[in-house]
């Protein structure tokens, strides 16, 4: 999913209903992490996305785009990334000015591991922007280097190493949420396996394996974690129904604690080994505990499920 072209915003689908300042979503990355991909979401959802836009006018364009036009954009979205080159030292000035305006940035960070952003531009046979005349994985360090600061201050990081441009569609549909849900902070509940690789942006990682592997059962192994009769064998092994309870009662003050501490995303992550099966089922059973939890809004999202 390397970002080798510029959406453009459809002026004559925007929504009509005045801008509300609380909406502003900034993507940046990693190039090659999916923020076109991302920013096609944001479009076809309503928003008004601008760009390759210079961190210094990043209030500048609010402002004008939010006030004085007949037909006001519903919600504002900027593309910031490494193409800005020596305007990302003014990013932090940038999001200083956007919240003496009246405005509360969302950064949402989009990152993959060296070896997808590799294949991703080799697929399409471009140069990365930082590579000149250097190898390909220079041009990736040097962008990831530039970045750290950043990536390690965003609201939210989604890993897209092991997605497809679907399966990065659905998940940034989860983060935006239905329209007119008073959410203070969504919790991402994902399996994955481990064979693949533990995900980039997960919070916590709780491992599996302690469990039987249904995949041994051969009348089980076709199923998956989704399936009753997968989901109640792993759910009724030794420690299974303990380990669940234990989890939740752990992350019952640190849920709480992000919330005070304005967070307003966090991934919880559970892994096996092909996250088919205990993985899967047990996430979903999390999911299940945390749907009644004041002011969370809980997904599920299984990364590796079908790709074994």
């Amino acid at each position: 999913m390397p970002d080798s072209t510029a959406p453009t915003a459809d002026h004559d689908d925007v929504g009509e209903r005045p801008a509300d300042k609380n909406e502003f979503l900034i993507l940046t990355g990693m190039s090659g992490a999916g923020r076109t991909s991302a920013a096609n979401v944001l479009e076809d959802a309503g928003w008004y996305v601008i760009d390759n836009l210079p961190p210094q006018m990043l209030s500048a364009m609010a402002e004008l785009l939010a006030g004085g036009q007949a037909r006001k954009p519903a919600k504002l979205a900027a593309v910031v990334d490494i193409r800005a080159r020596t305007f990302f030292t003014d990013f932090r000035d940038g999001l200083d000015r956007l919240r003496d305006g009246g405005w509360r940035p969302t950064v949402i960070f989009l990152d993959a591991t060296d070896e997808a952003l590799v294949r991703r531009f080799e697929s399409v046979r471009r140069p990365h922007p930082l590579q000149g005349e250097g190898r390909l994985l220079d041009g990736i360090q040097s962008e990831r280097e530039a970045l750290g600061e950043l990536r390690a201050t965003s609201d939210v990081l989604i890993d897209t190493s092991g997605l497809n441009v679907h399966q990065l569609t659905a998940k940034v549909k989860q983060f935006l949420g239905p329209d007119g849900t008073e959410v203070r902070m969504r919790v991402a509940v994902l399996s994955f396996g481990f064979k693949y690789g533990i995900p980039l942006d997960a919070d916590i990682v709780l491992d599996m394996r302690f469990l039987p592997n249904p995949f041994w059962n051969p009348d089980l192994r076709p199923f998956t974690g989704q399936d009753a009769v997968v989901s109640d064998f792993v759910l009724s092994q030794p420690g299974a129904a303990e380990f669940l309870d234990r989890a939740e009662a752990m992350l019952e003050p640190m849920l709480q604690g992000y919330l005070r501490e304005g967070r307003s995303y966090v991934t919880i992550a559970f892994g096996c080994t092909g996250g088919k099966h205990r993985s899967v089922a047990m996430a979903e059973a999390l999911r299940g505990r945390l749907d009644d939890v004041p002011g969370l809004r809980a997904v599920v999202v299984h990364r590796d499920l079908g790709r074994e």
